[in-house]
């Protein structure tokens, strides 16, 4: 997600400053390059050697005759992005009014003059948060083409966002937006059909590869509705169901103003009559009538005739001849972009290996977010 990208962390005098060790490491972890740039009220609550041991550079802690606001974040710098994860509301103030009168103001001014992207991460207690002068302060950088990362308010607190919100918007600030003004829906997931009160019927889908595509849109500018059973994400809106008739429905209703469908959830194929109380137990059988549910992707189809249309084709002990026959008779008879193909081993799995089904044969091997990241620039192409 962040392969050979260069982040320059500004850390602010916010308690949460003692998150960015972690967010520093989270960095990395996604392929980022990481240097640390530190306020002095900062140092008293995170020591420059843990930023230096988590980023493997030693902080910038002041501004020398070395200019390393400029090394770091002018035309010519270093950086790719900025960002500055914890931000108080002292910092946001002054970046509106391009005070620098610390090391971490005083890069942010020199980025925004060198058009370097800025991702901000603020945190505070909620008061000053809601304080006017901040509100329109994030207003006013905001419009400066400044991404801003909502703080999660919990117990009177504006805390900052998760280690995973702040990771995607920062790949977000620095990928190019070929799905910007695009609306992709996405479903992902099992589908759970009720046999009675208690007990179910489903699959072992765990939704990695549908939430992965729902990211990786997301990070190329589009705007996301992720279709599944949980949990909640923060890069897409999220519609919640549970049976394969409630997905069926919510995607045929976001589809109405969306651009492309990626169905990657498993859906299940066949339903029950749900019994009103709990099946006794302790018979010797139990006999249930399936009944088939219609096709999603045949509905949405038949809705919308001009929709792009990207499927996830699953098939058991399949080679890959036998794998792209397959995809290939799904993609001519819904008529759809192309068909991610794979094993169903993969279900449940970090890893995968798909092919990527047109009129040619693409393959991929790696992790479920590399996955989505192909998918997404794949429909990228197909929409331009």
């Amino acid at each position: 997600m962040l392969s050979d990208v260069n982040v320059a962390l500004g850390v602010t005098g916010s308690i949460a400053a003692v998150k960015t060790v972690e967010l520093a490491h989270e960095l990395r972890r996604r392929g980022a390059s990481v240097r640390a740039v530190v306020t002095e009220s900062a140092t008293g609550i995170v020591h420059p050697w843990a930023l230096q041991f988590a980023t493997g550079h030693e902080p910038i802690t002041e501004i020398t005759g070395a200019v390393e606001h400029v090394d770091l974040c002018g035309r010519e710098g270093w950086a790719d992005v900025l960002l500055i994860a914890p931000a108080t509301a002292n910092t946001v103030g002054k970046v509106a009014a391009a005070i620098d009168d610390t090391p971490v103001t005083t890069c942010a001014t020199t980025a925004l003059g060198a058009d370097v992207p800025v991702v901000v991460a603020p945190a505070m207690h909620e008061p000053m948060y809601d304080h006017p002068g901040v509100l329109d302060a994030i207003d006013r950088v905001e419009s400066w083409g400044v991404e801003f990362v909502d703080p999660r308010i919990e117990e009177g607190k504006a805390k900052i966002a998760t280690e995973d919100a702040i990771v995607t918007a920062t790949a977000r600030a620095t990928t190019e937006q070929s799905l910007a003004g695009e609306s992709v829906v996405v479903t992902s997931g099992a589908t759970t059909e009720s046999v009675d009160p208690i007990r179910t019927l489903s699959n072992r889908a765990s939704g990695r590869t549908g939430r992965a595509v729902a990211r990786a849109c997301h990070v190329r500018g589009a705007d996301v509705t992720l279709v599944h059973d949980g949990p909640d994400v923060h890069y897409a809106d999220v519609r919640l169901v549970e049976s394969a008739a409630e997905m069926t429905e919510a995607t045929v209703d976001a589809c109405a103003d969306a651009d492309a469908l990626v169905s990657a959830a498993a859906i299940s194929d066949y339903t029950v009559e749900a019994r009103d109380e709990k099946i006794k137990s302790g018979q010797e059988s139990l006999t249930l009538e399936l009944t088939p549910t219609p096709k999603l992707v045949d509905r949405v189809r038949d809705e919308y005739p001009g929709l792009s249309v990207i499927g996830f084709k699953a098939e058991t002990a399949a080679d890959d001849e036998t794998l792209v026959e397959r995809a290939r008779e799904t993609r001519d008879r819904v008529d759809m972009a192309f068909v991610v193909a794979n094993d169903a081993s993969v279900m449940g799995t970090d890893a995968t290996r798909a092919l990527l089904v047109d009129d040619g044969v693409g393959e991929y091997e790696g992790d479920k977010a590399g996955l989505g990241e192909r998918v997404a620039q794949r429909l990228a192409d197909r929409l331009a």
